[in-house]
């Protein structure tokens, strides 16, 4: 409850204490003079509550409850409605705003709560855990959303659902281009997704180098996420595509040794760092690695692919574009501003290409 005035703090304990007192709850008032009270009220089956009343005029109520069926939920719903109209009659029309969160659910077996880019905690509709694994590189989980479909998450980061085909049709280009006959270099996406949907738009060949050297990727991915990979994974191998599971980094200086060059490179490995603290400068270091690699590897002509980040992160995107001036060649780029369905938030993508010589 947020006031027009200041909360007489007394007033406020003694409206919503017959309340607390009718749940049987024991009582306990913290005072500290200038800077309010928090009181608790504890229930005998161990559901507690906090009070918190801010003298300059915000009031606060926690409720915390054991009850995981549908009559406790009610019970709760009924004593938060009986706060709700005592503060209401307390303050008449001095009410600015009245705010009820929804519960947050600890504990369950299911987890629904992931952060975004930008630290916002987002409560997924999850209702099936699918697979969850452990493999000697990070934790591997795939989820059902009733809204998106079954999401890849990796050690917490969720990286792809099955809604999200703009975010793979970004990465491409956002059907601008012409992949017929090409030669085409992805760069991790071992959710299957970008090399199924250019497999389609018949280029000469495909080489897709799983990055995250991780076969139980791809294995969870091929079996759980079908509607974004179809039957590509199934084999690492197909008529115009093989699938490499080496770390990029050797393969693209092995390209650059052997001469072999390509039409688009599409990179689909690590988002933008989202810190720009001195422990992330081995991670731009890799960022900048994989451009200039990616560049030596890239024909004249051709063009470059990657995700940036979410777009309110301002300044990892300018850190980002300032790489992109270090590169052992000049380069040009241009981006893009996508709605990515699971992500729940807006995400940008670039394209890079190489600084055309002046005639």
């Amino acid at each position: 409850f947020s006031l027009n005035l200041a909360a007489d703090c007394n007033a406020v304990l003694k409206a919503l204490q017959p309340i607390f007192q009718e749940q049987g709850m024991t009582e306990t008032v913290h005072n500290w003079e200038d800077h309010g009270y928090l009181v608790t009220y504890i229930k005998k089956n161990g559901s507690f509550a906090n009070l918190r009343i801010h003298p300059h005029g915000l009031v606060l109520v926690d409720l915390q409850s054991y009850n995981d069926h549908m009559k406790g939920r009610e019970e709760v719903d009924q004593l938060l409605n009986k706060v709700e109209e005592r503060i209401k009659e307390l303050f008449h029309g001095n009410i600015k705003r009245v705010k009820r969160l929804p519960a947050i659910l600890r504990g369950g077996v299911i987890d629904r709560y992931w952060p975004t880019a930008d630290g916002r905690l987002v409560e997924y509709d999850i209702d099936e855990v699918v697979y969850d694994e452990d493999s000697p590189f990070q934790n591997i989980k795939i989820l059902h959303s009733k809204q998106f479909g079954n999401i890849l998450i990796l050690s917490g980061d969720v990286n792809l659902a099955e809604s999200d085909l703009a975010y793979t049709q970004a990465i491409m280009g956002s059907g601008k281009e012409d992949y017929t006959g090409k030669e085409v270099l992805i760069l991790g996406g071992g959710d299957g997704g970008i090399l199924y949907e250019i497999v389609k738009l018949k280029p000469k060949m495909v080489t897709m180098v799983a990055s995250n050297i991780d076969q139980m990727v791809i294995d969870g991915c091929k079996k759980h996420m079908r509607k974004t990979c179809g039957d590509v994974l199934d084999n690492l191998k197909g008529e115009c595509y093989q699938v490499l599971i080496e770390d990029c980094i050797p393969v693209l200086k092995r390209y650059a040794k052997e001469g072999r060059m390509f039409d688009y490179v599409i990179n689909d490995l690590t988002a933008v760092p989202i810190s720009t603290s001195p422990e992330e400068d081995s991670t731009w270091e890799f960022l900048r690695l994989i451009l200039d690699l990616s560049m030596k590897v890239l024909k004249q002509d051709g063009k470059y692919f990657t995700q940036g980040n979410c777009i309110n992160l301002t300044d990892a995107l300018t850190l980002y574009e300032e790489q992109l001036s270090r590169l052992y060649c000049p380069v040009e780029f241009s981006k893009e501003t996508v709605c990515v369905p699971s992500y729940m938030e807006l995400w940008v993508f670039y394209t890079i290409w190489k600084k055309q010589p002046d005639i």
